[in-house]
């Protein structure tokens, strides 16, 4: 008995000591008009400014770069050219396109935009709730809460004019609950920032191809 005590023993203790890993592919929220047929007029797009309007990580102790714009920024570009409905053009890497273009002995045609699409993160802001059962010792909660609001602006680029606006809107959570001991409960998650401005881009994505579809809004207009 004492031996087969001492091999379970040995079993758990080297159970223990191993290492494990594992991996998974996690879905990415698309616009609804991703990988659909278009035959309609696109128009042309260049990305403007895109700032963080919101108070969020602007205080006194911030380094004055504005991260939540310029990720905003990018996930606007992805999604807009994942609609299919428009011929974006990328600013960005004019001088390393400048040199490839080069280095094959060719010279860069850049293409003229009929538009330029600027945006702004509106609102922005987290909260964290929880309650405690009987003084936490029957359990706990925890609820982590993003929130996001941005405007997007199409520009006539000949006339300045704001030709159309949308807003998009979105909030992601995440809830964990411990009951006697049994349960977890997270720590702070920062990849709710990111899920979030996704979240309401892709409605401000979205609500402009539906405003294109619906006849508010021509492409066409400023050509």
């Amino acid at each position: 008995m004492r031996t087969i005590a001492s091999l379970a023993a040995l079993t758990l203790v080297l159970s223990a000591c191993q290492s494990s890993e594992s991996s998974r592919v996690m879905d990415t929220p698309v616009v609804e008009t991703y990988r659909t047929n278009y035959a309609g007029p696109k128009a042309a797009l260049s990305l403007g400014k895109f700032n963080n309007g919101s108070p969020y990580s602007r205080g006194i102790f911030g380094d004055g770069q504005d991260r939540l714009g310029g990720q905003a920024r990018t996930i606007l570009k992805t999604h807009l050219s994942q609609t299919g409905r428009f011929d974006l053009l990328d600013r960005e890497n004019l001088e390393a396109l400048g040199q490839e273009a080069g280095f094959s002995g060719q010279e860069s045609q850049i293409a003229a935009a009929n538009y330029v699409i600027s945006g702004e993160v509106t609102e922005f802001g987290r909260k964290t709730t929880g309650d405690k059962q009987l003084f936490g010792v029957l359990g706990r909660g925890k609820r982590q809460a993003a929130q996001s609001k941005v405007s997007i602006n199409v520009i006539d680029v000949r006339t300045s004019r704001v030709v159309h606006s949308v807003q998009g809107a979105g909030e992601f959570a995440l809830s964990d609950r411990e009951v006697i001991g049994f349960g977890s409960e997270s720590g702070y998650d920062s990849t709710l920032n990111g899920k979030v401005l996704n979240l309401a881009i892709t409605d401000a994505v979205n609500k402009l191809v539906q405003d294109i579809e619906a006849g508010v809004w021509s492409p066409e207009a400023g050509r």
